[in-house]
């Protein structure tokens, strides 16, 4: 897994946890789920993203590396056939 999906997998599952919340517990909840939405949104036109630069600190692989390891070798492959 890279960084790109796992943003996206953590942001999914704290919307769905936060909706579920709002049912079982408080309507409040739905303040993180907006918060989540608004740190999606802001991570798009800025390209800053707190969960993203933890994980690149714990060391995750980003996409673009995980692309020069596993695709460029199979381009390679493909191109000398």
């Amino acid at each position: 897994m890279n960084i790109d999906r796992a943003v996206m997998a953590f942001a999914g599952t704290m919307i769905l946890l936060s909706l579920a919340l709002s049912q079982w517990h408080s309507s409040t909840w739905l303040w993180f789920t907006a918060f989540v939405g608004a740190n999606m949104l802001q991570a798009s036109f800025t390209g800053f993203c707190p969960l993203a630069s933890i994980l690149r600190g714990l060391g995750m692989p980003s996409g673009e590396r995980l692309f020069y390891f596993v695709m460029a070798p199979l381009r390679y492959l493909s191109s000398a056939a």
